[in-house]
């Protein structure tokens, strides 16, 4: 078992554009002492200019999914050069309320050297990839890995 830890610091101050509730400006600390800005979404009066938790765990989930993908490829002998994604996260009205619902993963992936991917390949790097990431195994949300490579 490992821990993984991160540390929120969030003080009382007006709303800079609603004087009728809080600010939502937040920092969160990392390893390393990375501080990311935080806030909730512009659209639940947040900072449009921060981070929004919806954003990071789309954030979360793409990456996990590279690095696991990184991972099964090197294995499979496949040298990956260049991996980027346009990840999209869709908050929807549930019974439970508003969740999450699905993430939608648009990797685009180049690879070099002599030993390049099939599709067929190529989707069977992503499954693997989705069933062995970690983050994507923790969450209800629907993660769908659209395969644009």
């Amino acid at each position: 078992m490992s821990e993984h830890r991160s540390q929120l610091s969030w003080q009382r101050k007006e709303h800079p554009e609603d004087n009728t509730t809080f600010c939502r400006n937040h920092t969160l600390t990392l390893n390393g002492g990375q501080v990311i800005n935080a806030s909730s979404a512009a659209s639940f009066l947040g900072d449009a200019q921060a981070s929004d938790p919806e954003q990071l765990l789309v954030a979360a989930v793409s990456s996990c999914h590279m690095l696991t993908f990184l991972a099964v490829a090197d294995v499979k002998g496949f040298k990956v050069e260049n991996y980027q994604d346009d990840a999209v996260g869709y908050l929807t009205k549930a019974e439970r309320g508003k969740v999450v619902s699905r993430i939608e993963l648009n990797a685009t992936v180049t690879f070099s050297g002599e030993k390049q991917p099939t599709e067929k390949e190529l989707d069977r790097l992503h499954d693997s990839a989705h069933r062995n990431c970690f983050i994507a195994n923790s969450i209800k949300a629907d993660v769908e890995v659209m395969k644009k490579s």
